[in-house]
């Protein structure tokens, strides 16, 4: 692995010359009118945001952090939130922006916004004024920004947000099953940016406002662009030099050549898949082979290299497998998608292709995260903290959720497999200067309407990763670990939570503030490092509970998720209940557990129940696993193999439950106190040889009766002879002296 020695220059957010258009801003709120425009004396606007969500200027909304950061850089920006993506008008409310287009889907992925896990529609919208559904089309980014092309025709155009940012790549769609394009391409778009994007965002606007066309600006980090041909004197890289992907079944090789295949050709590529099936660990240098790639319709000899030297790594890029190959082959797809994770880190990526038929998708490496000074002046713009005046007494839910809330830091360095924060913000934590945070408290006091005194919370992505980052440099910029704390805290991460600790008893000590409550998630991994740090969470932040996520209690599906073991749980639990103990407070942990994730059987599912009920715990609403886009748990759940580990031939293959009925029932083993999930745990208690679990006393997990009015009025009687009746009439018998399998691949 060549190691950099830290991360590659930036140039400043801060450092651009304002565009003319400043001395007519800022705007008291961002116009979402013609009438606005009007008494701002604005003729147009420079830059049109679209988004899925009800524009809200808050900081803990995107659409106000890009407008008010766009509007700082001197342009006149105006918003068009949840328009009637029926036709064109909304979408010409504003008229034509002189610069560009930039549309996202909101806060939340459209899809899993108006999808349960269960891809049933949602009756209501947190995003939406009153909560109302029904606001936003499905794949938002797609239908807003080809209303836009049908209204405007070759106006630049340039999707983000998480939506965009997940699908940057071919990736696996959950509501259709099946491999769908990058986004960019169905979005009929000039530039996709992805992760936070001010750094990009001030690198294009200004380009632009110079005079430079969008199809010049082809090589800003933290972002994708369409291309017909590869650029002149990029050396590329074939992706399976660095992980040599296998089949599920020997299918055609996805770098064989079409017809006129020579024998000689033949030869040398017989070679080369006898190369790829060794086993070679990530970045092994090798001697150069000459693999054949597919173009198009035309078929040529491409020269792939495996050993770069370090100082052609900037103008090194790494071929995946095209969309067709990866479409069509669940290994091949987990192996892009490893890759992809593998070439996160922004100190030492290296940009990726992929050929999408007559396209190529380039993927330029992710962008240099901000520093301390950008990020504060970021979330130091003018933000009104309130919703748009034209929502009037309306209430929007997930602003009543945050509105009392600071965020202290972006990022996170967890890298769960089913959470899409990582592949959006990066490991790396960005964190505020306490100045700035304690600032913001004050403005939270002093400006936002029905303040009580209570800070509803101080955190981010995860609640206590606030300045933790490597120990070194040069060490964070070479590193290409998917965790910093799975299977173990990494020794060269700084767990230190002392300057959090810091600014929790600064902030709590601020006039009139009374109480400075902790809502995002608590890695209570990391807590446990700083006994410390739980004790000040424990007597001073926590409102009689706490929420914490194990997410599993068995180590096949936590070897899965990168989550950690329960003795870190058992720790953690014994000092937060000590120190609360030791404060006269009687609090308690709140543990949320995930149903139906890959590598998790019904025995896990069952261990995780009987557990609960031992504990006490009777969860109110569950979570079932959603393959999000681009996630790696979502490789799993397409393919079946883990993709933790270098996708082979002979990769691990992992159970992944699937159908409706056992995501129920996984669902139902967490809700085992519902009477209308009894029937189905009564089924699968009898399918698992555990009729001992079913009883009417406090040792047996559900009982024998049914309440009227609940998930079937039977007996356990009656219920046992229909239940044999069934198997007898539709199930194979089994081997004598053996159970069947239950809940385990065949």
């Amino acid at each position: 692995m060549n190691e950099i020695a830290a991360l590659p220059y930036a140039k400043s957010i801060t450092s651009y010359r304002k565009f003319w258009a400043h001395k007519l801003t800022p705007a008291p709120v961002l116009p979402m009118s013609r009438e606005e425009m009007d008494l701002l004396g604005w003729d147009s606007c420079d830059i049109i945001i679209v988004t899925g969500d009800a524009y809200v200027d808050h900081p803990s909304f995107g659409m106000a952090i890009v407008g008010r950061f766009l509007e700082a850089q001197g342009f006149r920006v105006g918003i068009i939130a949840q328009p009637d993506w029926r036709n064109t008008k909304d979408f010409m409310a504003l008229g034509e922006p002189n610069l560009f287009f930039g549309v996202t889907g909101g806060n939340m992925d459209s899809m899993v916004n108006r999808y349960t896990s269960e891809r049933k529609v949602r009756s209501d919208d947190a995003y939406t004024p009153s909560g109302l559904g029904g606001s936003r089309p499905d794949r938002s980014v797609i239908v807003y920004s080809n209303r836009i092309r049908e209204a405007y025709g070759g106006i630049p155009l340039i999707v983000g947000g998480i939506e965009a940012s997940l699908r940057r790549i071919a990736h696996f769609d959950y509501w259709s099953e099946k491999v769908r394009r990058s986004v960019l391409l169905d979005a009929k778009a000039d530039l996709l940016m992805f992760g936070n994007a001010e750094r990009q965002l001030a690198e294009i606007a200004h380009r632009l406002a110079a005079g430079e066309s969008v199809k010049e600006i082809t090589d800003v980090r933290g972002t994708a662009v369409r291309i017909k041909t590869m650029p002149a004197g990029w050396i590329e890289i074939d992706s399976s030099h660095l992980d040599s992907p296998g089949r599920l079944n020997p299918a055609e090789d996805p770098y064989a050549m079409g017809p006129g295949i020579t024998d000689n050709q033949a030869q040398k590529h017989a070679q080369m898949q006898t190369e790829n099936k060794k086993e070679t660990p990530v970045d092994r240098h090798e001697p150069p082979a000459k693999p054949a790639q597919s173009r198009g319709d035309e078929w040529q000899t491409v020269r792939f290299v495996r050993d770069v030297p370090a100082k052609d790594r900037a103008t090194s890029v790494i071929r995946l497998p095209s969309f067709e190959q990866v479409r069509d082959d669940p290994i091949l797809y987990a192996h892009a998608n490893r890759v992809l994770h593998v070439e996160s880190n922004p100190g030492n990526a290296r940009a990726l292709v992929q050929k999408h038929h007559d396209n190529e998708v380039w993927i330029n490496p992710p962008p240099i995260p901000l520093s301390t000074e950008e990020l504060d002046a970021v979330y130091e713009l003018p933000y009104t903290r309130v919703p748009h005046p034209i929502y009037g007494d309306a209430q929007i839910p997930a602003y009543e959720m945050i509105r009392f809330s600071v965020a202290i830091q972006r990022g996170c360095f967890g890298g769960c497999t089913f959470c899409s924060i990582t592949e959006h913000e990066g490991r790396i934590i960005q964190s505020r200067s306490e100045d700035s945070i304690l600032k913001e408290v004050e403005e939270v006091r002093d400006r936002v309407p029905g303040f009580t005194g209570v800070i509803s919370d101080l955190g981010g992505p995860t609640a206590n990763m606030y300045r933790l980052r490597c120990k070194s440099q040069k060490i964070e910029a070479a590193c290409r670990r998917p965790s910093c704390v799975y299977p173990k805290i990494c020794p060269n991460l700084n767990t230190n939570h002392k300057p959090l600790i810091n600014l929790y008893r600064k902030a709590r000590e601020l006039p009139g503030i009374k109480k400075v409550l902790i809502a995002s998630g608590v890695r209570y991994d990391l807590a446990i490092e700083d006994p410390e740090y739980v004790k000040e969470l424990a007597q001073h932040h926590t409102g009689g509970y706490l929420k914490i996520a194990p997410e599993a209690l068995s180590e096949g599906p936590l070897s899965k998720m990168m989550k950690p073991g329960m003795d870190s749980y058992y720790r953690f639990k014994e000092l937060f209940d000590r120190y609360s103990k030791a404060a006269g407070k009687e609090q308690y942990l709140i543990p949320y557990f995930i149903a139906a994730h890959p590598g998790t059987t019904d025995e896990d599912m069952l261990e995780l129940a009987i557990w609960l009920k031992q504990n006490g715990f009777r969860a109110d609403q569950v979570q079932a696993f959603l393959p999000g886009p681009m996630a790696t748990a979502t490789a799993m759940y397409h393919g079946g193999v883990d993709p933790l580990r270098k996708v082979t031939r002979n990769s691990e293959t992992v159970y992944v439950p699937k159908g409706a009925r056992q995501r129920r029932l996984h669902k139902a083993f967490l809700r085992y106190h519902d009477a209308n999930n009894w029937p189905l745990l009564r089924d699968a208690l009898m399918d698992m040889g555990r009729e001992d679990l079913i009883g009417n006393s406090k040792q047996h997990l559900i009982p024998t009766y049914q309440p009227k009015g609940t998930g079937g009025e039977t007996n356990y009687r009656t219920f046992k002879t229909q239940h044999v009746r069934e198997r007898v009439k539709t199930r194979t018998p089994r081997k004598a002296g053996g159970r069947k399998p239950h809940g385990r691949s065949k």
